[in-house]
């Protein structure tokens, strides 16, 4: 089932938010050097690890569909976690978005290219 737009728009803050709140929590944790990144980077992770575990298990319990993944898509999250959790202690606040946000919509747009989809001419226009 599509989205509403009024969905899409909240998802899409949403996500936003998200993403910004990820900068912040990082810049706050490693900018005052509380912690290294390293060490850093593995509390996020096993954390997230942990999440993903419970969620699988709830699944299971509830006949839900099974969630699958990678060893390539961990690979590609521990390398983009590692060289982040590094890049917060020498980039500006405003570089270190801007790498992010863009490195995101490259990915989404090439995934969706390589899906068969091709883009409309707002889509276009939005990515410019």
């Amino acid at each position: 089932m599509k989205p509403s737009p009024l969905q899409t728009v909240l998802l899409t803050t949403l996500t936003m938010i998200a993403f910004a709140s990820n900068s912040l929590l990082n810049r706050l944790a490693l900018g005052q050097k509380t912690i290294d990144a390293a060490s850093y980077t593995t509390i996020r992770l096993t954390a997230g690890a942990i999440i993903l575990f419970l969620i699988t298990n709830l699944q299971k319990k509830s006949n839900g569909p099974i969630l699958r993944g990678s060893w390539l898509s961990a690979m590609f999250l521990f390398l983009y976690a590692i060289t982040f959790s590094f890049a917060y202690l020498s980039l500006t606040t405003g570089t270190g978005a801007l790498i992010l946000f863009g490195s995101v919509q490259v990915t989404m747009i090439v995934v969706a290219l390589r899906s068969g989809e091709r883009p409309q001419a707002l889509e276009c226009l939005g990515c410019l």
